[in-house]
């Protein structure tokens, strides 16, 4: 299957089975903004508690933050992000396609390229041209006729506060005859008295609140803080469905180190999380670590590693191991006059040689895409296998092979009629699961078959069957969803059988 056909199959399934929705989709849609259906839901939750219990709770040295999306904008100032954090913008003037450079196709400065366009209501036009300076042509015609580069900044702002800022501006106008350049700079200065931005990460949060987390919870070096939650980022190309999209949730953990243990710390956090998404994955050869090149880390980096997933269109990033040193923490506490280090009364200051060494930890960052988890484990689950009906006609089956710690439901219970005692059995059934915690949909909606179908692609580990055999002799039909197997369990039995079926599950490892 081509890598595109996945894809698409995959986005299709999305809106079919209530996973992903186009964002306002009776309007029209908006570019790069989804809704999470009921099933996708249940998904994206079950990754993000999955990761909260293994970065959170089962850790005696990290705790958890939720911080306000919106923050004091100086924050953003001293972080760099209203300065730094932009990308370089271009336009092709033929096609009049929106690109950032880093981007772009690379060509040899100066060579000779043919491309084609075609204007609108025109035929395609060929056209032969020479490749600017920068060596980038339009990724999506090939032209090198381009626009200068501007840099783009990528965080969303809006205004808080009940006055308008710019009630003021047409008084300003009539009084002194704002033109131009001094028009649009008085506008940005009205807009920049209740400007605030809609956080671009949840980093941020947790480094300002460093000192309150660490006193209040008596925290001693080392330990981390852990966050999940939206960020938004006014992207200029976003692309492949929920991989880059403006609005999306992260999962971070700033974890505080001594400064000389960041390597040590470093090799420590970069495995255990690439560990974390093997387990959960058919396909454990599609994950790797890329360490970035020099000329890659961020200028307050002193190492960093992505996790990357080989997504149907290549190699991508799923989330990223940063060494961050100590430069946010030493950057909010200049600006702001605090004191965010830590003392450790037992430890010898490399300095002075005397007990007691007072230092701003290092900060080494595990930062991970929930959404773009959910596109990976759905890529990573998707299957389909050739086979032929009662018929013998030729027909696929398409499996979404989920793991059970991550599939929306665990059990479907399937009542085979809507009577004959059928419906209260399947009631029972429900009940006996949900004393056990096991999580199930009853499903009496079409055929049998066409029931299985649907619960293989929404990705149900198990479907246990009513029929005639349970209102005779209380047993059920448990099929499982890769093999298609089947098996008769008494009713006494089911919730040890399912309990133990689902404790003992593993990956199927896809060929």
């Amino acid at each position: 299957m081509q890598e595109s056909e996945i894809m698409n199959r995959v986005v299709s399934l999305c809106k079919r089975r209530g996973f992903v929705f186009q964002s306002s989709e009776i309007y029209g849609g908006l570019k790069s903004c989804y809704d999470y259906g009921p099933l996708g839901v249940e998904l994206k939750k079950n990754i993000s508690d999955l990761w909260w219990s293994n970065m959170v709770r089962n850790r005696d040295n990290v705790v958890g933050l939720d911080a306000s999306i919106i923050m004091h904008p100086k924050v953003w100032e001293t972080s760099g992000h209203l300065a730094g954090f932009s990308d370089p913008l271009v336009d092709c003037h033929d096609c009049k396609t929106r690109f950032r450079a880093d981007k772009a196709p690379i060509k040899e400065a100066g060579s000779a390229i043919t491309y084609q366009i075609q204007p609108p209501g025109q035929k395609k036009q060929k056209i032969e041209s020479v490749v600017g300076d920068c060596g980038y042509v339009c990724p999506q015609c090939g032209s090198p006729n381009l626009s200068d580069e501007r840099q783009f900044n990528l965080m969303f702002q809006t205004g808080l506060g009940p006055v308008d800022p710019l009630e003021k501006i047409p008084e300003l106008v009539a009084k002194e005859n704002l033109q131009g350049k001094d028009l649009l700079k008085a506008i940005r200065e009205a807009i920049a008295t209740s400007a605030v931005y809609l956080r671009p990460e949840t980093a941020q949060g947790i480094f300002v609140q460093f000192l309150n987390v660490s006193q209040s919870m008596s925290m001693k070096v080392p330990f981390g803080i852990a966050q999940t939650g939206k960020s938004f980022r006014n992207e200029i190309v976003t692309e492949h469905f929920i991989f880059r999209s403006c609005e999306f949730e992260q999962m971070e953990m700033e974890f505080f180190c001594e400064p000389g243990t960041q390597v040590k710390w470093m090799g420590y956090w970069k495995e255990e999380r690439i560990n974390w998404y093997k387990q959960f994955a058919n396909h454990p050869e599609n994950f790797r670590l890329r360490q970035h090149d020099k000329d890659e880390l961020a200028h307050y980096s002193d190492d960093c590693y992505d996790v990357e997933y080989q997504y149907p269109w290549g190699w991508d990033e799923l989330e990223g191991v940063a060494s961050r040193t100590d430069y946010d923490l030493k950057k909010h506490a200049a600006a702001t006059g605090t004191k965010l280090s830590y003392f450790d009364q037992q430890k010898q200051d490399p300095e002075t040689g005397k007990n007691g060494w007072r230092y701003v930890p290092y900060v080494i960052e595990p930062a991970a895409g929930l959404t773009r988890s959910v596109l990976c484990f759905l890529c990573d689950a998707y299957s389909v296998e050739k086979g032929v009906d009662a018929k013998g006609v030729e027909k696929e089956r398409v499996i979404l092979k989920l793991h059970p710690k991550l599939a929306p439901y665990k059990v479907a219970v399937l009542p085979l009629l809507k009577k004959d005692g059928h419906p209260e059995l399947a009631a029972k059934v429900a009940k006996a699961l949900g004393d056990v915690g096991l999580i199930h949909k009853v499903d009496d909606a079409g055929s049998i078959g066409k029931r299985y179908s649907k619960h293989d692609e929404i990705g149900t580990p198990f479907a246990v069957t009513i029929d005639g055999d349970t209102v005779s002799d209380q047993t059920v039909t448990v099929r499982h969803r890769d093999t298609a197997n089947q098996e008769k369990v008494h009713l006494d039995k089911l919730q040890e059988y399912l309990v133990q079926q689902l404790s003992d599950f593993s990956p199927s490892r896809l060929t």
